[in-house]
């Protein structure tokens, strides 16, 4: 097959690593015109990453080129950018190809899913949502890893499979593309309160009675939102939660220790431009929704207070004793 990934962050880069691995022809598409001209020339994505770029990728600023004659879509960019990237595709996508989010989030501005942004954008036919508990540097490793894929069109599945299926990636189709999308997207938040826990000095045990009660909150959150609560048990849900919120690869728990050691304002400011952290964002638009949507969820209002309204973080282990 000839697949196109749009956007070549690290984690853009190593599903198209995976998918020349499996014998696919590449073709990437950057709008970082430095980065495609040494790829022309060293055939490599340094600065990004050293490792060595098969031949059966290529990297293009030029997006009708990128996505002209393919037969399946991998979208990678920041959530932010998903729906500039998709107008600037609008004139020359067909709606039959096949278009797969990996990215994680929800729009600020309107609240939107992002597989509502293909649908409206795009009009796009056969959409998909891979999700799930991998580290690009872990797939970049070839570590045994698992994601989700969430689809109704079997067209979908099958070229997924196809493409991304190995001995070392297992994947696991469900049909809940908005539950899972919900869960790869909350899972970020729950990472800065779980960072916070980290940073303000609590044990493993605090850190775990948080995780357990964020996947009852989560479950109770995709019923109101009439998903399938078991997308909760996907790797999509708990899977990357647990990834997220225990590991300091991850940005988003980075994020949080900071908030939980109290550190001065311009440090978080400082972190939160040179590193995008997707919870901050998300915990924002999620906010928004719950209220659009009247749903309750405290947690997310106490992580709001702490993190854009400057409340003292010791308020989210005062939450967490008196929860009912």
């Amino acid at each position: 097959m000839r697949i196109s990934v749009i956007g070549t962050g690290i984690y853009g880069i190593s599903l198209a690593l995976q998918i020349a691995l499996n014998k696919h022809e590449v073709i990437m598409w950057s709008e970082n015109k430095t980065l495609v001209e040494n790829f022309k020339k060293k055939h490599s994505l340094e600065p990004i990453t050293d490792i060595v770029i098969p031949k059966n990728i290529n990297v293009t600023c030029d997006l009708e080129l990128a996505i002209k004659d393919v037969d399946l879509i991998f979208i990678a960019t920041s959530a932010k950018y998903l729906k500039e990237t998709c107008l600037n595709m609008l004139s020359f996508y067909d709606k039959k190809i096949p278009i797969v989010i990996a990215s994680k989030g929800i729009l600020n501005d309107t609240c939107c899913f992002l597989s509502d942004i293909l649908k409206n954008t795009l009009k796009a036919k056969n959409i998909g949502v891979i999700s799930g508990p991998t580290f690009a540097a872990d797939l970049l490793n070839k570590e045994v890893a698992a994601l989700s894929i969430a689809t109704t069109k079997r067209c979908v599945k099958d070229k997924v499979n196809q493409a991304l299926g190995s001995s070392t990636l297992k994947l696991r189709w469900n049909n809940d593309i908005y539950g899972t999308q919900i869960c790869g997207s909350i899972k970020n938040v729950i990472a800065i309160a779980s960072g916070i826990i980290e940073g303000l000095g609590y044990s493993d045990s605090t850190r775990a009675f948080l995780l357990t009660e964020a996947l009852h909150d989560i479950k109770d959150l995709l019923l109101k939102l009439e998903c399938n609560p078991k997308t909760i048990l996907s790797y999509a849900g708990v899977g990357d939660l647990i990834l997220t919120a225990t590991s300091v690869k991850s940005r988003n728990y980075r994020y949080g220790i900071l908030l939980g050691k109290k550190v001065a304002k311009k440090e978080i400011a400082n972190y939160l431009e040179e590193n995008t952290t997707e919870g901050y964002y998300t915990l924002i638009a999620i906010r928004e929704l719950l209220k659009r949507r009247k749903i309750k969820m405290p947690i997310i209002d106490i992580l709001y207070d702490i993190a854009i309204k400057g409340k003292d973080a010791e308020t989210l282990i005062q939450f967490l004793i008196n929860k009912k």
